[in-house]
């Protein structure tokens, strides 16, 4: 199974040249890590920054300069900073090409929870709801299971909902799976892991056609 890292890094083959991409907290962060360099990418973060680079190195941080999660960043030649009225303008404006944010659940319907855990404190949803409405092209990037070996690959969500029916692409520890009509449509397989593994590890409809490719890294 791919770790943190690897799920990123297959997120980034997705980033095409000319996007302009909001990183939600989390595994999504480590994208920008790899990005290819012969692209030009404009990685957003909604606490109001536009030109992201990859994580600094240990020493080279500068607190004053953080995304979104509160994590230190490196800008690239050209980054500028506002406020948030001016990025969620960009996010509910639509000029976000694509949307990679991290989820507790996803249904089979696209539906995504990913801000809250009944019982549990939390300061709120952030701008996971604004970015959930607006982007055309979202992709999660989650474990396929909980820590309890329970899939978050689900018929219906259990958790309070951030969007409904939104989301196109998911990619986890263990494949690369497309929403559809019909239930989640299984894409790439993680490097070693079997069919039948991902069958036992996903709750909601998966469907599978053919062969079905390793990822490649």
């Amino acid at each position: 199974m791919l770790d943190k890292n690897g799920i990123a890094k297959r997120i980034a083959k997705e980033v095409k040249d000319g996007y302009y991409v909001n990183l939600g907290i989390g595994i999504p962060t480590l994208v920008a890590n790899f990005v290819r360099d012969d692209i030009e990418v404009e990685f957003q973060s909604e606490n109001g920054v536009l030109g992201m680079g990859p994580f600094p190195f240990e020493g080279e941080e500068d607190a004053d300069i953080i995304n979104a999660g509160k994590q230190t960043i490196t800008t690239l030649p050209g980054a500028s900073f506002f406020d948030s009225a001016t990025s969620f303008a960009m996010i509910r404006g639509q000029h976000v090409d694509l949307t990679i944010l991290g989820a507790m659940e996803v249904s089979e319907q696209g539906d995504i929870a990913n801000w809250k855990i009944p019982g549990k404190m939390v300061k709120g949803m952030g701008g996971a709801m604004d970015l959930v409405a607006s982007a055309e092209n979202i992709i999660v990037a989650m474990m396929h299971t909980n820590r309890a070996g329970a899939s978050k690959l689900l018929k219906s969500c259990s958790l309070p909902l951030t969007g409904v029916g939104c989301v196109k692409t998911i990619v986890t520890n263990m494949a690369v799976l497309e929403v559809t009509p019909k239930g989640f449509q299984l894409l790439e397989r993680a490097p070693g892991v079997s069919v039948e593994a991902i069958q036992a590890a996903t709750e909601g409809t998966l469907i599978v056609e053919g062969d079905i490719p390793e990822m490649q890294l």
